[in-house]
């Protein structure tokens, strides 16, 4: 247990150190909520679906916990060439404890991340629909931090390239965040395009933020969260199988 408090700390304290690195990862949540939301907002109106920022704005705080907790595989990838990873491997710990607490981490941090962007909304104009269900949506955050942490930490130990590693994730994001429903809704869309979003592990999260936040879902909540359980423990036990098989040089 303390060597998972240790690497939990070691993440959060990277994260409050680097204040560039907060303030620059509110850009993009920032543009979407002002482009989009004001932009696309009369569209959305005339089409009889109400207001598009509330809409827009629990996919928008997804994302944000989305980029955050799966690019926190580059700093394995940093720590195995550099030579921390190594120190703590060989600690007379196991590794499923290193990895749980690198995880743990990662996790808070990216939903500290989400935290931080919720209030980006409130102050452009978003208002959730019941203010007791945002402690819930602050655990669906770390739910879905949880398994995108865990799913960084899964491919990064198996690649030893910064560059290469932030190549796949490009690529895997950005479908996983647009064909999850976050800018769209998933009524009468496609059958194509639903069995995609079905897929998707995010569009639950998407899903359950919104039932939370603003008293919509397109599938039921209690769906979203067991799937988002279950999605958490795999993708723990296969990152931590990953880890487990790592080899430092």
């Amino acid at each position: 247990m303390t060597t998972i408090y240790i690497l939990w700390l070691r993440q959060i304290k990277r994260y409050f150190r680097s204040k560039s690195r907060i303030v620059g990862s509110l850009g993009q949540p920032l543009l979407f909520l002002v482009a989009l939301g004001f932009g696309f907002g009369p569209i959305y109106q005339k089409a009889g679906e109400g207001n598009y920022l509330d809409f827009l704005a629990p996919g928008v705080i997804a994302m944000s916990v989305l980029f955050t907790a799966i690019f926190f595989g580059v700093e394995l990838i940093w720590d195995k060439q550099f030579g921390f990873l190594k120190e703590t491997l060989v600690a007379p710990v196991s590794r499923f404890n290193i990895m749980l607490g690198r995880t743990l981490g990662g996790s808070t941090v990216a939903t500290i991340q989400g935290v931080i962007v919720f209030l980006l909304t409130l102050l452009i104009g978003f208002r959730p629909n019941s203010w007791a269900m945002v402690l819930l949506a602050v655990v669906v955050m770390f739910l879905i931090a949880t398994i995108f942490t865990a799913l960084g930490t899964a491919i990064a130990t198996i690649l030893n390239d910064m560059h290469g590693f932030q190549l796949i994730m490009s690529f895997l994001v950005m479908p996983l965040f647009f064909l999850s429903g976050a800018i769209f809704p998933l009524q009468g869309i496609p059958r194509a395009l639903e069995i995609i979003a079905r897929i998707d592990p995010l569009t639950y999260g998407v899903d359950a933020l919104r039932a939370t936040l603003i008293g919509q879902s397109f599938f039921n909540f209690g769906l979203d969260l067991t799937i988002l359980l279950g999605l958490g423990v795999l993708i723990l036990a296969v990152g931590s199988l990953f880890f487990s098989r790592m080899e430092v040089k």
